[in-house]
C-alpha cells in the first residue's frame, strides 16, 4: 500500500514536472522559463537515481518564484509565499509585548487610584451650570468611543482568546465567543472609520497647541503636585490635545486604514501585503488600547464630573473654573461658543449629584 501510495505521488510530481518544462519550452526564452525547464530536468534526473526524492520541485515551490497557472490573480502562480514563515513567528512576540504593556498600564491605573483616589473640586459647587458639550459633539464622541470598545473587547479575545480563554471555558464556549468576537470585529470596523474622520473634524478645532499647554505639560496638569493644584488649560488641557493628536489622529488612523486593507482582500493585496497590514493593525491595535486605558480612567473614575460631562453635556461653575479656567473666563466674557444654562434649561439630575459629591 505505501508502495503504492509513493508510485503516485512520485508520477504526480513528474506530470508536474513535465507540466512545467512544456510551459518552458511554449513561453518565450529568458531567466526564469529557463530556470524551469531545469527544475523540470534535474527532477527527473533525481526519480531515476533517488525514487520518491521530490527535493528539486520542493526547494522551486519554497523559492517564491512565480510560475505557470491557469488561474488569474496576483500571485496565483506561487504556492508558498516568501517571508510568511517569518510573520508567522514575529506574532507571538507581538502578542507578549503588547499584553505586558496593557497589564503593565492596568497594574498602574488601579495603583495611582488607590494611592491618589479621584480628583475632586476644592471649592463648593456654585449651581450655576455651563453647557459644555453639544449634542453633535458628544453623539461623535459616544459613537467613535464606543465602536473603539467593543473593536478593542473583541481584537483582545481573538488575540489572547485561545491562551487565556479557551483553557478556562472550553473548546464549545470558546469557538462562540470567537465567532461572535470575529463578527463583531468586522462589522463594527467600518462604523469606526466612518464615525473617526467625523469626530476629527467636530474636535480639531479646539486642540490646537496654545501657549498655556507648555507650562501645563512641564507640571503635568498639576497631577503628581502633592495638592492636586490644576494648572491653567483652556477647553482642552495639552494632555487632551496630544491624546487627540497621537491617539485620535494617527493610532487610530493607521487602525482603519490597516484595518480597511484586511477587511477587503478582493483588491488584489498580495499576501505578502495582507501580513504587513495585519503586523501593523495589531501593533496600532495594542498601543490604541493602553492609550485609551488613561483617557477611560480620567474620564470615568479618575476626574470627577467628566463622565458627566460627556454623557449630559454640562459642567458646575466650579468644576469649569478648577479645570479649565481659562476657557471658562472665555465663557464668562462671552468669548466662547459655550454659554451658561438658562435657569429654564432641564439640568440633569446626574450632573447636579456628581457636582455635589465631589
Amino acid at each position: 500500500m505505501m508502495r503504492s501510495i509513493r508510485m503516485l505521488v512520485a508520477l504526480t510530481l513528474l506530470f508536474a514536472a513535465n507540466a512545467f518544462a512544456q510551459q518552458a519550452a511554449s513561453s518565450a526564452a529568458g531567466p526564469q522559463s529557463a530556470n524551469i525547464y531545469e527544475v523540470a530536468k534535474e527532477q527527473v534526473e533525481r526519480q531515476q537515481t533517488q525514487p520518491g526524492n521530490n527535493a528539486p520541485v520542493w526547494r522551486e515551490v519554497k523559492s517564491g518564484n512565480s510560475h505557470y497557472t491557469s488561474l488569474p490573480g496576483r500571485e496565483a502562480g506561487v504556492l508558498i509565499q516568501m517571508g510568511g514563515n517569518e510573520w508567522r513567528h514575529l506574532r507571538p512576540s507581538i502578542y507578549s509585548v503588547g499584553g505586558g504593556v496593557i497589564a503593565a498600564v492596568l497594574v498602574l491605573l488601579m495603583a495611582f487610584y488607590a494611592v491618589r483616589g479621584p480628583v475632586k473640586l476644592h471649592d463648593k459647587p456654585t449651581g450655576k451650570y455651563i453647557r459644555r458639550f453639544s449634542d453633535v459633539e458628544r453623539i461623535a464622541h459616544w459613537s467613535m468611543g464606543l465602536s473603539f470598545v467593543i473593536l478593542a473587547i473583541s481584537g483582545l479575545i481573538l488575540t489572547f482568546g485561545k491562551y487565556l480563554l479557551l483553557p478556562i471555558v472550553g473548546y464549545s464556549v470558546f469557538a462562540a465567543i470567537a465567532s461572535i468576537a470575529k463578527n463583531l470585529h468586522n462589522f463594527v470596523g467600518p462604523i469606526f472609520s466612518v464615525s473617526l474622520p467625523v469626530f476629527i473634524v467636530i474636535y480639531i478645532r479646539d486642540n490646537f497647541p496654545a501657549a498655556s499647554d507648555l507650562r501645563w505639560l512641564k507640571q503635568l496638569g498639576g497631577l503628581l503636585t502633592p495638592k492636586g493644584e490644576h494648572v491653567p488649560a483652556g477647553r482642552y488641557n495639552a494632555g487632551e490635545k496630544v491624546y487627540f493628536w497621537l491617539m485620535v489622529c494617527a493610532v487610530c488612523v493607521v487602525l482603519v486604514i490597516s484595518g480597511l486593507v484586511l477587511d477587503f482582500p478582493n483588491f488584489e493585496q498580495t499576501r505578502g501585503q495582507m501580513q504587513l497590514a495585519n503586523t501593523i493593525h495589531l501593533i496600532a491595535g495594542m498601543v490604541g488600547i493602553a492609550m485609551a486605558c488613561f483617557h477611560i480612567y480620567l474620564g470615568t473614575i479618575g476626574h470627577k464630573g467628566a463622565y458627566e460631562a460627556m454623557r449630559h453635556g454640562y459642567v458646575d461653575e466650579t468644576w469649569a473654573k478648577e479645570h479649565h479656567n481659562l476657557w471658562y473666563e472665555d465663557v464668562k466674557a462671552g468669548r466662547a461658543r459655550e454659554k451658561f444654562a438658562d435657569p429654564q434649561d432641564e439640568v440633569p439630575e446626574a450632573v447636579k449629584t456628581a457636582s455635589q459629591g465631589s
